[in-house]
Order: structure tokens, then C-alpha cells, then sequence
């Protein structure tokens, strides 16, 4: 692979990993902030109140752990398990067209779950360098 394809994959990686984390961030912010719209889906599930919040928090700590690469998978396998609930809603609750961007979602933190093939150094490395 050349200079000139390797640039264009680590590019379109990292838009993809900003078209995940951006959504994530705002939908989390916007639970945290008690926004009533985002939390009626857990009162229809009979879900205590604070579960909305922690879902927000969940969705934040996602999105910020999704910049970091050491911690990357793990938040991308967290953001994984919440999209899986949102799925699991939707299914019951809504028309399946509505959870349409909760599958996106969902299939974007599983493309970033695994291994990464961007270079990373092990933590033992660094500190034994």
C-alpha cells in the first residue's frame, strides 16, 4: 500500500470514528441534561429515573474513551452493549425504522471494538522504556 492510500484509510477512519462519537457525545449530553424527550423511553420500559442518566454518562464516557486509543475498544464495545438495549427498545416499543440509528451506531462501535490497526504501544512498554 502507498503513502497516498495508507493517508486516505487513517482519514476516513478517523471520520468515521468522529461520525460515532459526535452522536454519542450530543444524545449522552442531552440525557444528562434531563432533556424529557430522551428519557421517556426508560420510564415505557419501567426503568427507575436515573437509569436515563446513567445511559447519558455510559454515552459520554463512550464518546470521549473512542479518542483515546488504548481505551478505544473497550468504549467501543461499551457503546456496543448500550446500542444493543436501544435495538432491543426498539423492536418492542417503536416501528423497526426507528432504530435504524441505533444499528448504524451500533455497527460503527463494532467495526472500532476489535483489534486496531493503528500503532499503539502496550502501557508495560512505555514504562519500561
Amino acid at each position: 500500500m502507498n503513502k497516498t492510500d495508507r493517508k486516505t484509510k487513517t482519514w476516513l477512519r478517523r471520520a468515521a470514528l468522529l461520525l460515532l462519537a459526535l452522536p454519542l457525545l450530543a444524545a449522552g449530553a442531552a440525557k444528562l441534561a434531563g432533556v424529557p424527550q430522551l428519557h421517556l423511553s426508560f420510564a415505557l420500559m419501567g426503568l427507575p429515573a436515573w437509569f436515563g442518566y446513567f445511559i447519558g454518562a455510559a454515552e459520554v464516557a463512550g464518546a470521549i474513551g473512542l479518542l483515546f486509543r488504548p481505551l478505544r475498544a473497550w468504549a467501543a464495545s461499551g457503546i456496543a452493549v448500550v446500542m444493543l438495549g436501544a435495538l432491543g427498545f426498539h423492536a418492542l416499543y417503536t416501528p423497526l425504522s426507528q432504530g435504524i440509528p441505533a444499528l448504524i451506531v451500533l455497527a460503527l462501535s463494532l467495526g472500532f471494538s476489535g483489534r486496531s490497526p493503528e500503532p499503539t504501544q502496550s502501557a508495560l512498554s512505555v514504562c519500561t522504556q
